[in-house]
């Protein structure tokens, strides 16, 4: 069965809007190598990071959120990622993940509200066929 996406490619562009990064429920989970990084990005040691910013779910670590679901590190006046640079893989992928390549169904939903969605760089089949494939991209 060929995907949505084998024929033409995706389009998308970040518009660095902020959306992905909120709104609703979700997790980002994280490496022991991007802790390790954020801690340094944010000038702290792990076991703070850990105690301030991250959350343990079903044995995994993950990213908190605020009361509106936010992520953590999401600044709610400039929706900008406090931690861009060093962001975890997950969100590097957006809208790469194979939920959402999977099932264009999926795909049209985030489209909805993320404004780069469709827009912008042409992504080829081959590319996105490899995004598809990263090893570290089976727990998106």
């Amino acid at each position: 069965m060929r995907l949505w996406w084998e024929d033409e490619g995706v389009r998308f562009e970040c518009l660095g809007c902020g959306r992905c990064c909120g709104g609703e429920p979700g997790e980002i989970w994280v490496t022991p190598a991007e802790r390790a990084k954020i801690a340094a990005e944010l000038g702290m040691d792990e076991i703070t990071l850990r105690k301030e910013c991250l959350r343990r779910v079903d044995g995994r670590i993950g990213i908190k959120e605020k009361e509106n679901y936010d992520c953590y590190f999401l600044d709610g006046g400039t929706k900008r990622c406090k931690i861009y640079k060093v962001r975890p893989l997950q969100c590097r992928m957006f809208p790469f993940w194979p939920s959402m390549l999977s099932d264009k169904r999926v795909w049209d939903y985030y489209a909805a509200f993320c404004p780069g969605m469709g827009k912008g760089k042409l992504y080829p089949p081959e590319l996105v066929r490899k995004f598809f494939e990263l090893p570290a991209a089976k727990d998106l």
